[in-house]
């Protein structure tokens, strides 16, 4: 019998991709208003840039492990007390400017004063842009009080914290919140399943965990013994990770939790 249920947060509770989509328009078109540019050609820069600059810190093995993407990066502060977070730290501002400014190099802009006003934008476009998936509340509304419920990240504590500080109605449904960077490992890592069941006092096979990538939630619900619900919202194809249930809207959840009674 399920009694507890875990929910991953960016792009299944939270539409993070939306929200830093919505951060590079603003961002680009701010560029666009100076330069005869194309704001979807220096999006498209940026991108590529920041995530070979991302991947050639000697940060970069710990931001995998943890689970922290590029884009985080160029917004994120990292304010965290730990070794690692201490070097993000030291390293996103020179990253956020290069970023930008080699971006437009890219298409041809050689200004490094611009790259170093829309490496502070962004993350200013970031924070005024959070979505979350208009059923969230309903599903949480639903389950709250039937379930326990669990909120489990990947990511530093600071940047979830500011996510869930600029989305605070989310945060009263949880009984907990795990985050990989305050525990030391990430999804799909068996331990911190293993922790979020001791936080929740509950066995692997009466919590379900729900989520929308199959390389970290699913993956390490399976290794960890906990049933799971893929939510695939944009028809993406499976690999080897096969989940327990495939949905691709929240309140599919549901009849699952209903035929798990």
């Amino acid at each position: 019998m399920i009694k507890a249920v875990f929910f991953d947060l960016d792009d299944t509770l939270l539409w993070d991709q939306k929200s830093v989509q919505a951060a590079f328009e603003a961002t680009c078109k701010a560029a666009a208003e100076k330069y005869d540019i194309d704001p979807q050609k220096l999006e498209e820069a940026v991108r590529k840039e920041a995530r070979e600059l991302y991947a050639s810190y000697e940060t970069y093995p710990f931001t995998q492990m943890i689970g922290i993407n590029p884009f985080e990066g160029l917004w994120g502060n990292f304010l965290d007390d730990h070794d690692d977070f201490r070097k993000m730290a030291g390293i996103v501002p020179a990253y956020r400017k290069d970023a930008w400014t080699r971006g437009l190099k890219a298409i041809g802009i050689d200004d490094e004063r611009l790259g170093a006003e829309l490496a502070e934008r962004f993350p200013e476009e970031r924070r005024k842009s959070p979505f979350i998936y208009e059923e969230s509340f309903k599903v949480l509304d639903e389950l709250k009080g039937k379930y326990k419920l669990l909120l489990l990240t990947n990511g530093s504590p600071d940047l979830q914290n500011t996510k869930l500080e600029i989305t605070p109605e989310l945060v009263p449904y949880f009984d907990h919140i795990v985050i990989s960077g305050a525990f030391g490992r990430g999804k799909p890592d068996p331990a911190i399943f293993h922790h979020a069941l001791e936080r929740m006092e509950v066995r692997a096979d009466e919590a379900i965990m729900v989520g929308d990538n199959l390389m970290t939630d699913i993956l390490g619900a399976s290794r960890a013994g906990i049933p799971s619900v893929w939510l695939n919202r944009h028809d993406k194809e499976r690999n080897e990770v096969i989940p327990d249930y495939e949905i691709t809207h929240l309140e599919e959840l549901y009849p699952i939790l209903e035929k798990l009674k």
